[in-house]
């Protein structure tokens, strides 16, 4: 498999999920927003140094990103969400659009509705159909199981798995440690900006010292 991304210590495949672990004030957050451009550093993507690209055009090399808290447009329509996200022309965002509905039917029973008549996992699983909206090849996750209840959460993690049978690279930033291993080949444990363990995701599921290293120990 090749590097899809390379950042400092931190590594993701194509086809494979990279759990990106750590506590509040770990990092997570501002390491995937340097992978994405907000912040300055030195960041490979598909091959190349993309350090020098602004955000627009690291998503046109096939970035995706879904911040933490969804922050979906609360009054714009499930449709005009994902018509929003895409820049394919029109006749290929109708048919992408179409191909979201389908994929997370949850959403698909309810195209015409407002975002924020959504429950919490609706706008989750919309957050993460506008990510998908342009095919991305890597897919920046910030917390994505926040406040959804445990179903949802099953959910979600099964539609990830299965995202990497196409080759996506899946960078699932969390601090739910069991479930990011849970479907993830490895992981990368974040303290203070910096990287205390790394290992395959059976390795760290196992060491006794993963909650303290999760807190910052």
């Amino acid at each position: 498999m090749s590097a899809v991304l390379e950042i400092g210590e931190v590594s993701v495949e194509a086809g494979e999920i990279v759990a990106l672990l750590g506590g509040n004030g770990a990092g997570k957050t501002t390491l995937l927003e340097t992978v994405l451009g907000f912040h300055p550093g030195r960041v490979m993507l598909f091959g190349r140094d993309a350090s020098a690209l602004a955000v627009e055009q690291r998503v046109d090399l096939g970035v995706g990103y879904v911040p933490e808290g969804r922050r979906v447009f609360a009054g714009l329509t499930v449709r005009e969400n994902l018509e929003a996200a895409s820049s394919l022309p029109a006749g290929q965002r109708c048919q992408r659009v179409e191909e979201m509905l389908a994929l997370f039917p949850m959403l698909g029973e309810r195209p015409a509705a407002r975002a924020w008549l959504l429950s919490g996992g609706q706008q989750q699983m919309l957050a993460l159909a506008r990510a998908l909206m342009d095919c991305p090849r890597l897919l920046l996750l910030d917390e994505p199981t926040l406040g959804l209840a445990p179903v949802v959460v099953a959910d979600l993690l099964k539609r990830l798995s299965a995202m990497t049978a196409d080759g996506t690279a899946i960078l699932l930033a969390e601090q739910r440690a069991a479930l990011a291993l849970g479907v993830a080949r490895r992981g990368v444990v974040l303290s203070r900006g910096q990287v205390v363990r790394r290992g395959s995701a059976a390795e760290l599921a196992a060491d006794p010292a993963l909650a303290d290293l999760m807190a910052g120990a």
